[in-house]
């Protein structure tokens, strides 16, 4: 066992855990943070996507010994501490979810598409989520969820 020290969200937490142990798995099980769903486990699905230093990655197939200690990791529960950060609010409002199984990934690179390009095109949202994948189907909710949350931006 080693020990790391990982910021996430905003907090700094030493952890004991093996040197091949991922992110996800710390995430859920170490800390308790199990709002980052296991999907695939091969990166393809992004049912795991938290933020890393503000990029979307899956932490299903990163290890905690190649994560730099400095590095801010934030999950879902980061993203606000009572559900109203406005990604959050606008997936209420265009009722995106229907199992809600793979929606903190959703919404974890919604965020990250939106930090970059706070007016994207209806085209820039689909190719940006491209990869993380809704069993359900529920696509055209999740587009119509960026761009409200996209045009509340906008007038705020």
């Amino acid at each position: 066992m080693k020990s790391y020290s990982l910021k996430i969200n905003g907090q700094t937490h030493e952890v004991e855990a093996d040197e091949g142990a991922l992110l996800l798995w710390v995430l859920r099980e170490h800390l308790g943070l199990t709002g980052t769903k296991y999907g695939c486990g091969i990166a393809q699905c992004g049912a795991c996507t938290v933020h890393m230093g503000g990029q979307p990655v899956r932490a299903c197939t990163i290890p905690l010994s190649g994560i730099d200690q400095n590095q801010e990791i934030t999950t879902i529960e980061g993203l606000s501490e009572d559900g109203t950060h406005p990604v959050q609010m606008a997936w209420i409002e265009a009722q995106a979810p229907q199992c809600g199984y793979c929606q903190s990934g959703q919404i974890m690179q919604a965020v990250a598409l939106l930090e970059q390009n706070s007016s994207p095109s209806r085209e820039e949202i689909k190719s940006y989520m491209n990869g993380n994948l809704c069993r359900c189907g529920t696509y055209m909710r999740i587009v119509k969820a960026i761009e409200i949350a996209s045009n509340k931006q906008m007038n705020s």
